[in-house]
């Protein structure tokens, strides 16, 4: 009994870790890609982008750590997916720019859940409208697609096959198994070059830059698109087995840690959904009062992810253009799909969020500020008009 006692032990240890591995695996290989070319919109040095993702991976682990420990729920989180998308789409910034709306965001995100009624100012936009901006943000990235593969289709192809064949299984290692297939073709075939690794990274202070148009351009629709894309499905995903999470104490956290981390060039962290969704099932831990265990397994992992990033920069960095727009537009089929679902589900709000998709996606800057803003404010006034002549209609009418 005492040995069968131990083994039972040792094994839901080593489903909290496989669980851990697997779910940062996940997360981390699925979208570097476009971390990376996040950093590379605004200009990062080398240094300052080995920077970005030790301090979001620390942030991650210490958020995760420490939520889970604080809460005894498995709170795991994640980057903001959607927040690198709109660095990436962003033009004519540099990385102070950047850091000051990082900084700025992580502030925004911390008020919401400090600030009760800044949380429900937020909460007025209507779901369809922040799930355009989100379709707008990501449409032009997955587009690029098509042409990738036409330019490399001994590359590109087959990684889209293994992505559509292991989406049929597991989809949440469809995004992983297609960057490994990718990488693997890429050095067989000479179409990358063997990288060249510095050392450990190290983090670099970045002194922000803070002004009007990169505040309302980048930093708003930063913190919006986080709020609505990840913070509040990863909620949900927590409230689906029964757990009740502290979403206060939860955005004040990840928004102060997203501050912090902004300093040293890092985008902002949130709650995590997908992942998540890894690290909450009874093959993780049998008794759920004890499964939060989990997120200090999942922080440890990010943390040697962290420190492991200067290889993953250099191989990612040795790859053709071409692969990586295509892991890039890979990785961001699924969370379009759930944008383009969000926004065409109440017929009511479907032109104002298709106004704000197309806004959005054009990419067009004016006065300084960046087309996720000017996709909101159209989507906002096209829904106001319409709320306007629905009041204005006489009753019965059509």
């Amino acid at each position: 009994m005492v040995r069968a006692a131990t083994a039972r032990r040792s094994s839901m240890r080593a489903s909290l870790l496989s669980a851990a591995l697997v779910a940062a695996l996940v997360g981390f290989g699925s979208t570097i890609a476009l971390v990376l070319a996040a950093a590379a919109a605004v200009h990062a040095t080398p240094a300052q982008t080995a920077s970005w993702v030790l301090a979001v991976a620390l942030a991650k682990a210490i958020g995760s750590a420490g939520l889970s420990w604080w809460a005894r729920i498995p709170m795991v989180l994640a980057w903001s997916t959607p927040g690198a998308a709109l660095v990436a789409a962003t033009e004519g910034l540099s990385m102070e720019q950047a850091t000051g709306a990082f900084v700025l965001a992580g502030l925004i995100i911390a008020a919401m859940g400090l600030i009760r009624p800044l949380g429900r100012l937020v909460a007025l936009i209507p779901d369809a409208i922040a799930a355009g901006m989100l379709a707008g943000v990501l449409l032009p990235f997955v587009l690029k697609l098509a042409p990738s593969a036409a330019q490399a289709p001994a590359l590109v192809g087959p990684m889209v096959l293994a992505f559509a064949l292991v989406r049929l299984r597991n989809p949440a290692w469809a995004v992983l198994v297609a960057l490994a297939v990718g990488l693997t073709l890429a050095f067989l075939t000479g179409a990358a070059h063997a990288p060249e690794v510095a050392g450990l990274p190290h983090l670099v202070l970045v002194t922000p830059q803070f002004d009007a148009g990169t505040a309302v351009g980048l930093a708003i629709p930063l913190a919006l698109v986080t709020m609505a894309s990840q913070n509040l499905p990863g909620f949900a995903t927590l409230r689906a087995p029964g757990y009740e999470p502290p979403v206060g104490p939860a955005l004040t956290a990840t928004g102060l840690l997203s501050a912090v981390a902004g300093l040293f060039g890092a985008h902002p962290i949130s709650m995590a959904a997908i992942t998540a969704a890894i690290c909450l099932g009874d093959d993780v831990h049998p008794d759920r009062t004890r499964r939060w265990t989990v997120g200090l397994a999942y922080a440890a992992v990010w943390v040697a992810l962290g420190l492991a990033s200067p290889l993953v920069i250099a191989a990612i960095a040795a790859l053709p253009p071409e692969l990586v727009a295509g892991v890039v537009a890979i990785a961001l089929l699924g969370p379009l799909t759930g944008a383009l679902a969000g926004a065409m589900a109440q017929p009511l709000t479907r032109v104002p969020a298709v106004v704000t998709l197309a806004v959005t996606a054009s990419g067009v800057a004016a006065f300084g500020v960046g087309a996720a803003f000017w996709g909101l404010l159209a989507g906002l006034a096209v829904h106001v008009l319409d709320r306007v002549a629905m009041r204005a209609r006489p009753s019965g009418s059509p």
